[in-house]
């Protein structure tokens, strides 16, 4: 977690629950406004899809065969 993230999660457990409730609206709104369908990818996701593709590329792969599907 960032630390700004950190610093707005504790921001927002400090106020009453109706207020809460309010503030996880208000950031809805933005993530909505930001990303209307839901389409766009994280920091973190995009780390993660980089790693995937170089491991693929190196031959870092499991077939589906080989899978123990009990």
């Amino acid at each position: 977690m960032s630390p700004i993230t950190k610093q707005i999660t504790d921001m927002i457990d400090m106020l009453p629950e109706q207020e809460q409730s309010l503030a996880f609206e208000l950031v809805k709104r933005l993530v909505l406004a930001w990303d209307p369908d839901y389409t766009k990818i994280t920091p973190i996701e995009a780390e993660a899809i980089e790693q995937a593709y170089a491991e693929y590329e190196r031959g870092d792969t499991v077939r589906l065969e080989d899978l123990s599907l009990r």
